[in-house]
């Protein structure tokens, strides 16, 4: 999930919610955490959640569905197992899910009016917060008969995300870290949305520091420690990076009308690597 708190700030102001620089995370909140013991298992079992809901949404996904049918799964889920659905009533956002289709980048509202039609590309972002602590993540989903571009842009997508999980380990950095991401998906055509960065995740469902997926100077290269969480989130556009929020105040999609993808696992920088918090397959 990316900064809704940015575009709640647009909403009320009536400018724009992003920055060239990308998504602004409040200053107000603490800084970079370092989490203890009791916390990390904490958001093992908070992003544990999250990692089932979505590999049960990605399994029952099917055109005629809605996404307000997606939706409701998803928050009776993430109760059932004791937790509160970390997007719902943040800022104002009426979902326990980000859905967008298409050319919809991010923040797509889901609807009981929104049909699911063979061929969609569908972004599925949710987050639960467990016992005070937040897991946050996004699949693509290639839905039915996808087209061969659909399916190429997910996986690339997806494949940037893990390009750019490597680099992370205590040392590392997030230039190193975007440097990554960006030689990926440049490579095979596309381009990185700048608008929109990950970020720092745990008692707050954002937190510092921004992670950027692309070569900036205009954003901190934190050193990463062990005990950070971080979210990772790469958004790949098949045309253009540039990006508009439509009338609903929420849902981004891009300006050239182009197919957009993205994938984000919350995770735990260690000594000699990473831990996926939000891993699919161990759930």
């Amino acid at each position: 999930m990316n900064l809704f708190a940015d575009l709640l700030a647009a909403n009320r102001s009536g400018t724009p919610a992003l920055t060239a620089t990308g998504p602004r995370i409040d200053r107000g909140r603490r800084g970079i955490e370092i989490k203890s013991a009791r916390e990390i298992a904490i958001m093992r079992r908070s992003s544990r959640i999250v990692a089932m809901v979505l590999r049960e949404i990605a399994d029952m996904v099917q055109p005629g569905m809605t996404t307000g049918d997606l939706d409701a799964y998803a928050e009776t889920r993430i109760r059932q197992e004791g937790a509160v659905p970390s997007f719902k009533g943040y800022h104002g956002f009426t979902g326990t899910i980000c859905a967008s289709i298409n050319n919809e980048v991010v923040h797509g509202i889901p609807s009981p009016r929104r049909v699911i039609r063979d061929g969609d590309l569908l972004k599925v972002d949710t987050g639960a917060c467990f016992d005070g602590y937040h897991g946050d993540s996004c699949i693509t989903i290639c839905v039915g008969n996808a087209s061969d571009e659909a399916r190429r842009l997910a996986r690339v997508a997806q494949e940037s995300l893990m390009q750019g999980l490597s680099r992370i380990r205590a040392g590392s950095t997030l230039l190193e870290l975007a440097g990554a991401v960006q030689d990926h998906v440049e490579s095979h055509g596309y381009a990185v949305v700048e608008d929109f960065t990950g970020h720092g995740v745990g008692r707050n469902l954002h937190e510092e520091p921004s992670v950027f997926n692309y070569r900036t100077d205009d954003l901190p290269n934190v050193t990463l420690r062990s005990g950070m969480t971080l979210a990772v989130e790469p958004i790949l556009n098949a045309g253009g990076k540039a990006c508009r929020t439509l009338r609903d105040r929420w849902t981004v999609v891009t300006q050239d009308g182009s197919l957009s993808a993205q994938w984000e696992h919350t995770v735990l920088v260690t000594a000699d690597g990473c831990e996926i918090l939000t891993d699919r397959d161990a759930v």
